[in-house]
């Protein structure tokens, strides 16, 4: 397999897992949620690799995961005290977990390959050089990565369609059926940090945000069934990805700087034609 056709199919597993919980963020107005957590679950990756001292530890996923939810969690309690909206909850807990992180590399992890520039741009061209052997099977790690991260969130969303589609359109009804929104929300919260870390060394926390919301904004503007829009969200994710990958191709630009440039454009197009 040659290494363009390998960016392009990390790229594309990417978009899928990131659009499938982006749905389900724009549709409960938790869009800024995403940019949240996508930074601070650096934080979570940092504290664990000080314990653990090995970058390719699962246990990695697991803080990050954990981070995630600390986040949610944070912006919760603030967000009920009615002091202050959820949106300024959200900017006053995500700058101070992510600085907190930035403070803790620069001075604890320099010499790491760890550092804040390729968190927040990433690197698609170098994704096929870190490689594994699964099944026997040379594969890229973000392949095999992202892959499995889109697996489980096709997954969760098949097992409990229902009872997201309840909690997000009706949350009360949700409770009085007994179907927990609240374990619901966090194990959708817990599933967009996994997501999250998962697409950082491969395409940074900048492209992750672009592609968790545009293109779930833009196939809600095309639909209003939620298994459509599911579907929309994907394709348009993936379009996004792939068309990104040949503009960065034929500018020699940067691939994720070019995907999400891209998501944004297709945004624009159903946007003007919806």
């Amino acid at each position: 397999m040659s290494a363009s056709l390998e960016i392009q199919l990390i790229a594309v597993l990417t978009a899928a897992a990131c659009a499938l919980p982006g749905v389900f963020l724009v549709l409960r107005s938790m869009a800024m949620m995403a940019d949240a957590i996508s930074h601070t679950v650096l934080l979570g990756i940092v504290l664990v690799f000080f314990v653990v001292q090995d970058l390719q530890s699962p246990w990695l996923l697991v803080g990050a995961a954990a981070t995630g939810l600390v986040t949610v969690t944070l912006v919760e309690m603030l967000s009920r005290t009615r002091l202050v909206r959820e949106d300024a909850a959200i900017g006053l807990v995500f700058p101070a977990l992510f600085s907190l992180a930035v403070i803790l590399i620069s001075r604890f992890a320099r010499g790491v390959h760890l550092d804040v520039d390729a968190v927040l741009l990433g690197e698609l061209a170098f994704a096929p050089f870190d490689r594994a052997l699964i099944l026997g099977l040379d594969l890229p790690k973000a392949l095999v990565t992202m892959g499995a991260i889109l697996l489980a969130n096709i997954v969760f969303i098949s097992v409990f369609y229902k009872e997201l589609k309840l909690s997000t359109f009706d949350p009360a009804l949700a409770t009085a059926l007994g179907f927990a929104p609240g374990l619901l929300h966090y194990g959708l919260m817990a599933l967009v940090s996994i997501t999250a870390v998962g697409a950082f060394d491969t395409v940074g926390a900048i492209l992750v945000v672009a592609l968790f919301i545009t293109p779930a904004a833009a196939a809600y503007l095309l639909t209003d069934d939620l298994r459509r829009m599911l579907f929309l969200s994907v394709g348009i994710g993936v379009l996004s990805a792939l068309s990104g990958y040949w503009l960065a191709r034929t500018v020699d630009a940067s691939i994720a700087g070019s995907m999400a440039t891209m998501t944004g454009l297709v945004f624009v197009i159903v946007y003007v034609a919806a």
